[in-house]
C-alpha cells in the first residue's frame, strides 16, 4: 500500500510539536525504534516505497540536491573594482577636466581607473578559476530498495522514506535512520571532525537529539561507508539534511570588509573632504581677488588632481595582485585581493584538528607487549618505519611475542592496503588499515600472510561485544583464532598473556597492570586496541564465538593508535605564537583526546592548556561571552554552530580571526571569519567555496608563510602610502601656496597628472616589491582598530611633504625672479618646477623604504626594481622636456645648464635632510620590534 505525502506530514504533525519558529519539528529519530521510524515515514522497512509513491513525494518535496556553489558572477567581480571613494574622486576630476575642454587630462585620469579595474578583475578571476579547477565530481548514483527490489537510481531522486542499501565505499546521499547494520562503519570526519570511523547500529538511543558525533543509529549526507553493510531509511533530503542546514548557515553569513579595505575607505574619505575644502577655498579666494570663475575652476581641477594620489589606487591593487601570485607559487590560492592584507592583520587562528594539524591517517605509534614498550616511527600509511625499544632500534623479527601480535592484528582485519604509484591507498576502516601497515613495517607480506592463514570463520565487530574475532586454518592444519577489541573486553576473554618464555598465567595483578597501561596510553591521546589469539591443533574444532576454552586465549598486548600530527604543525604554531598570533583548536574529538593533541602541538602544557566542551556554549540562558572564549585554547566536541559562535565571539572582541578547516562542518565558520582558509587536497568543495584562501598542499606551515607574506605586504603598503601621500602633499602645497601668494601657476594640470602617473606609480610599485621586512614575524599584529596611517607617520608625511614643496617652490621662484636672463619667463620656470618636483620625488623613493633605516646601508641595492623604476622615471622626465611632441602636450620647454644646476641643487636638499634626521633619531631606530611593520 502506498501513502500520499500529505498523510506523512499530517501524521508527523499530529505526533510532534512545532519548534520556536513555528516550523514543524522533526521527529526524534534516534530515540524511535525501527518500526516507529517506518510508521512515521509511511514506508516499509523491508520493501521500501513504491515507485508511484516515491514519484508523488518527489513532486511535492523536490529533488535531493543542494544549491550548487557557483563562482562569483563576472559582472559583479568587475563592478567591485569601482567601489572606491578614490575611484569616485578620479571620475569626478575626469568629468570636470572633460567639461573644461581638457580632453587629454580626462583620458589619462580614466586610463588610471581602467588599469586598476583590469588588474583587480583579472587577478580575482584567475584565482576563481583555480578554485573551480579543484572541484570534484560528486557520485550521482545510489542503491535503494523500492517495491522490494534493489535498484540503482540517481541520488537526486531520493525522497524521505526511501530504503537505502549501504556498503563499503558508498557516499551516503541523504540523512537517515539505520534499520539494519552488519559491521557498518561510517567516516563522518567531513561533518564532525572526528577522524575515526563510527560504528553504526540499528538500536534506538535514549537521547532524542544527540550530537552528530554521538548519533550511532543515524547516518548523514556526505559521509562515507568504510566497511560493513546496512540499510537506512532516508529521513531528510536536500536542503533539509544536516549538510543542507550547514549550507543555510553559510548563506546567512555576511562577509565583513577587510581591515585594509576599511582603512583605505577612511583615507579616501579624508582625501575627499580635503579636496572639497581646498577647492572651495581657492575658488572663493580667487573670486574675492576678481579672478575669472573659469580660471579658478581650472585651478581647482589642478588642486583636485594634485590632492588625489592616482597611483595609490593602481599600486595598492597591483601590490595585492602580486602578493596573490607569490602566495599561489607557495601553495596558497587567494580568492579575493583584500584577503592578502587581512592575513597580515590576523590576531587569532582558529584551526580544525583533523586533516589540518593532523594527517587524517591513523598510525600505530606505541606497542606494549609483555612488559616491554615499543615506539614505531613512520606516520600515516607509509609502510616504512622503525621499531624502538628503550630508545634503541631493535630487530622486531627476533621478538616472537611482537610478531604474534602483528600477525593476529593483520589477520583479524577487514581493511585493504593497495600499493599504487609508490604510495599506499587504503580501503576500509582507518584503524584496521593502520594495523595492516604496522604488520608491513614488521616485515610481513600481507598477501602471503593471508594466503598462509586463509579465513575460515568470523565474528564481526559489534557495539555489544566491542570486539572482532576471526578463525584461520593454516596450510599445515593448525587453527589460529585471532581477536582484537577494547582492552577491558580482551582482558576478560583471556586467561593467559604473552611472556618472554611463552604464554603465562594472566594474574589479577597483571590484569590491573594492563588496565593501568591502557589508561596511560589513553591519557596521551592514543586510541587503544588490545590483541589476543588462541592456537588449536589441526583436528580440534575452533569457534569464533566467545566463551569456549577461554583460558586458552592469550593476551598479546596493546596497540596505541594516533592520527599523527603533521611534521610542520608544531613549528608553525610556535612561529605564530612568536608573531603574537594566538592559536585556538576547534575539534569534534573528546575532551581528553583534544587536550592531548593540543599539548603535543604546543598549545600549552597540562596546566596552561584550557579545554572547553562545546556543550557549555549551549547552556540555557547563558550568552557567549567573548572574554571567556578568549581564555580557551581548545574547544572539544564542536559542531558547526559552535564554530560559528566562537568566531563571532572573537570578532566581537575586536579580533581579526583566521579560520582553517577542510570539512563541510567548517564552512559556516570559514565564511564568517575575516580570513577563511580551506584545504585543497583533502578539503570538501563546500569548504573551498566558503573560504578566502585555499592551501593546495594541505600544509599548515603554508598558512604561516602566507601570514608572513601578508605582513610583508602590509609593510610594503605603508611604504608606498608614505611615499605617495608625501609626494602628493608636496604637489598640493606647491600649487596652493603659489596661488595664495599671487604667483603664476607653478604646475599645469596635465603636468601634475603626469607626475602622479610617472614619478608616483613606478617608484611606488617598486616599493611594493620589497622582498623583506626585518623582524616582521617577531612583531605583534597590527591592532585591528589602528588607523592605516599612525599619528607618527602622519607627522612624518606632513613635514616631508612641506620640505619637498618648499624646495620645488624655491626652484620655481629663483628661476622666475632671480635667475639672470630668465626673469618672468613663466614657461621656463614652470618647467624647472616640474623637473625639480619630479626629481625630488624620485630621490624620495629611497628615503621612503624605511622611516628609520638610513639609505646608505647594505640593503641599498637589494631592491633592483626600485633602481629600474628610477632609471625609467628619469628617462621619461627627460623625454617630457626634450621630445617635441611631449613638450607640446605638457607645456614644457628645453632647459639649459643653469636650469639644471638649480634643479639638482634644490632636489638633493630634501634627500640629504631626511637622511640626517634618521641618523639623529637614534632612539626610534631601537624600537623596530614594537612598531608597525615599517622597518
Amino acid at each position: 500500500m502506498s501513502f500520499s505525502t500529505g498523510s506523512v506530514r499530517q501524521s508527523a504533525a499530529s505526533r510532534f510539536p512545532k519548534d520556536v519558529s513555528g516550523r514543524q519539528a522533526s521527529p526524534p529519530w534516534p530515540s524511535l525504534d525501527v518500526e516507529q521510524v517506518a510508521e512515521s515515514l509511511k514506508t516499509d522497512q523491508l520493501k521500501g516505497l513504491s515507485a508511484e509513491e516515491a514519484g508523488r513525494r518527489l513532486s511535492t518535496i523536490g529533488f535531493n540536491s543542494l544549491p550548487v556553489a557557483r563562482g562569483r558572477p563576472i559582472l559583479l567581480t568587475l563592478l567591485d573594482q569601482f567601489k572606491s571613494v578614490i575611484v569616485l574622486l578620479l571620475s569626478v576630476a575626469a568629468g570636470l577636466a572633460y567639461g573644461m575642454g581638457e580632453g587629454a587630462e580626462a583620458v589619462m585620469i580614466m586610463a588610471v581607473v581602467a588599469l586598476n579595474a583590469a588588474i583587480g578583475f583579472f587577478t580575482e578571476w584567475k584565482a576563481e578559476q583555480s578554485v573551480i579547477s579543484l572541484q570534484s565530481q560528486e557520485p550521482a548514483v545510489c542503491d535503494v530498495i523500492r517495491d522490494g527490489i534493489q535498484q540503482g537510481i540517481s541520488a537526486h531522486l531520493l525522497v524521505p522514506g526511501d530504503l537505502l542499501v549501504l556498503s563499503a565505499g558508498n557516499k551516503i546521499a541523504a540523512d537517515g535512520r539505520i534499520v539494519q547494520s552488519r559491521d557498518l562503519q561510517v567516516n563522518e570526519s567531513a561533518l564532525t571532525g572526528e577522524s575515526v570511523a563510527v560504528m553504526k547500529t540499528a538500536e534506538s538511543m535514549p537521547q532524542p537529539c544527540p550530537p552528530m558525533a554521538e548519533a550511532q543509529n543515524m547516518a548523514f549526507m556526505g559521509t562515507v561507508v568504510v566497511s560493513g553493510r546496512g540499510l537506512m531509511l532516508a529521513t531528510s533530503t536536500g536542503k533539509r539534511s544536516r549538510m543542507g542546514d550547514i549550507g543555510t548557515m553559510v548563506a546567512q553569513v555576511h562577509k565583513q570588509p577587510s581591515p585594509m579595505t576599511k582603512k583605505l575607505e577612511q583615507l579616501g574619505n579624508v582625501l575627499t573632504v580635503l579636496v572639497v575644502v581646498l577647492c572651495v577655498i581657492m575658488v572663493i579666494a580667487g573670486l574675492f581677488k576678481g579672478l575669472p570663475l573659469i580660471d579658478m575652476l581650472q585651478v581647482a581641477i589642478s588642486l583636485a588632481i594634485a590632492a588625489v594620489p592616482e597611483g595609490l589606487l593602481a599600486v595598492s591593487t597591483m601590490t595585492l595582485a602580486l602578493g596573490m601570485l607569490r602566495m599561489a607559487r607557495s601553495g596558497a590560492i587567494i580568492r579575493h585581493l583584500s584577503a592578502v592584507e587581512t592575513l597580515g592583520s590576523t590576531t587569532i587562528i582558529c584551526t580544525d584538528k583533523t586533516g589540518t594539524l593532523t594527517r587524517n591517517e591513523m598510525t600505530v605509534e606505541t606497542l606494549i607487549v609483555g612488559e616491554r614498550c615499543w615506539k614505531i616511527t613512520g606516520a600515516g600509511y607509509d609502510s616504512e618505519g622503525t621499531f624502538y625499544s628503550e630508545g634503541v632500534v631493535q630487530d622486531v623479527r627476533r621478538d616472537l611475542a611482537v610478531l604474534d601480535l602483528l600477525r593476529s592484528a593483520a589477520l583479524c582485519n577487514d581493511a585493504m592496503v593497495d600499493h599504487r604509484d609508490g604510495r599506499n591507498v587504503i580501503r576500509g576502516d582507518p584503524m584496521e588499515a593502520a594495523l595492516l601497515v604496522l604488520a608491513e613495517k614488521g616485515g610481513f607480506e600481507l598477501k602471503a600472510l593471508q594466503s598462509e592463514y586463509p579465513r575460515w570463520a568470523e565474528s564481526p565487530f559489534s557495539t555489544a561485544s566491542k570486539s572482532m574475532k576471526t578463525v584461520h586454518r593454516s596450510n599445515d592444519g593448525q587453527v589460529l583464532e585471532c581477536a582484537k577489541g577494547a582492552p577491558s573486553v580482551m582482558l576478560d576473554l583471556c586467561g593467559l598473556e604473552s611472556g618472554p618464555q611463552g604464554p603465562r598465567s594472566l594474574t589479577a595483578a597483571r590484569r590491573q597492570w594492563w588496565a593501568h597501561a591502557n589508561e596511560t596510553l589513553a591519557e596521551q591521546g592514543l586510541r587503544v586496541l588490545a590483541v589476543a589469539h588462541r592456537i588449536a591443533s589441526g583436528g580440534k574444532q575452533a569457534s569464533a564465538e566467545a566463551g569456549a576454552d577461554s583460558d586458552q586465549w592469550v593476551f598479546l598486548g596493546l596497540a596505541g593508535l594516533v592520527d599523527p600530527l603533521r611534521d610542520e604543525a608544531r613549528p608553525a604554531i610556535a612561529r605564530c605564537r612568536e608573531a603574537g598570533i594566538e592559536v585556538v583548536m576547534i575539534t569534534g574529538d573528546q575532551v581528553v583526546t583534544a587536550q592531548a593533541i593540543a599539548q603535543q602541538v604546543g598549545l600549552g602544557d597540562e596546566e596552561q592548556c584550557r579545554v572547553c566542551h562545546s556543550r557549555s556554549l549551549d547552556a540555557p540562558g547563558r550568552g557567549l561571552i567573548a572574554d571567556q572564549v578568549r581564555a580557551v585554547h581548545v574547544f572539544a566536541r564542536a559542531e558547526p554552530r559552535h564554530k560559528l559562535q566562537i568566531v563571532k565571539a572573537l570578532q566581537s572582541a575586536g579580533q581579526i580571526v583566521a579560520m582553517t578547516g577542510d570539512g563541510v562542518n567548517d564552512a559556516p565558520a570559514l565564511r564568517q571569519a575575516d580570513i577563511g582558509i580551506a584545504m585543497g587536497l583533502c578539503g570538501t568543495d563546500v569548504a573551498r567555496q566558503a573560504a578566502d584562501m585555499i592551501i593546495t598542499d594541505d600544509n599548515f606551515a603554508t598558512i604561516v608563510l602566507a601570514v608572513e607574506q601578508g605582513r610583508m605586504l602590509y609593510a610594503n603598503i605603508l611604504r608606498f602610502v608614505h611615499y605617495l601621500l608625501s609626494c602628493n602633499l608636496a604637489e598640493l602645497l606647491t600649487v596652493f601656496i603659489a596661488i595664495m601668494a599671487g604667483w603664476p601657476l607653478p604646475l599645469l594640470p596635465l603636468q601634475v597628472l603626469w607626475l602622479n602617473i610617472v614619478t608616483d606609480v613606478f617608484p611606488a610599485l617598486a616599493l611594493a616589491l620589497e622582498t623583506s621586512a626585518p623582524g616582521v614575524m617577531k612583531r605583534k599584529p597590527i591592532a585591528p582598530g589602528r588607523a592605516l596611517i599612525s599619528r607618527r607617520l602622519m607627522l612624518t608625511i606632513g613635514w616631508q611633504g612641506v620640505l619637498l614643496a618648499a624646495c620645488t617652490l624655491a626652484a620655481f621662484a629663483f628661476t622666475l625672479y632671480g635667475l639672470p636672463g630668465t626673469a618672468h619667463d613663466i614657461p621656463r620656470a614652470v618647467t624647472v618646477a616640474f623637473m625639480t618636483l619630479g626629481l625630488v620625488q624620485i630621490l624620495h623613493a629611497f628615503s621612503a623604504r624605511s622611516v628609520r633605516r638610513p639609505v646608505l646601508t647594505d640593503r641599498l641595492f637589494t631592491n633592483v626594481w626600485l633602481w629600474a623604476a628610477v632609471a625609467g622615471c628619469l628617462s621619461l622626465q627627460l623625454m617630457a622636456v626634450y621630445v617635441p611632441l611631449l613638450q607640446a602636450v605638457l607645456g614644457t620647454v628645453c632647459l639649459g645648464v643653469a636650469d639644471w644646476l638649480v634643479i639638482l641643487g634644490c632636489a638633493f636638499v630634501p634627500a640629504v635632510f631626511i637622511e640626517c634626521m634618521k641618523w639623529l633619531d637614534r632612539d626610534c631606530r631601537g624600537m623596530e620590534l614594537e612598531s608597525p611593520p615599517l622597518d
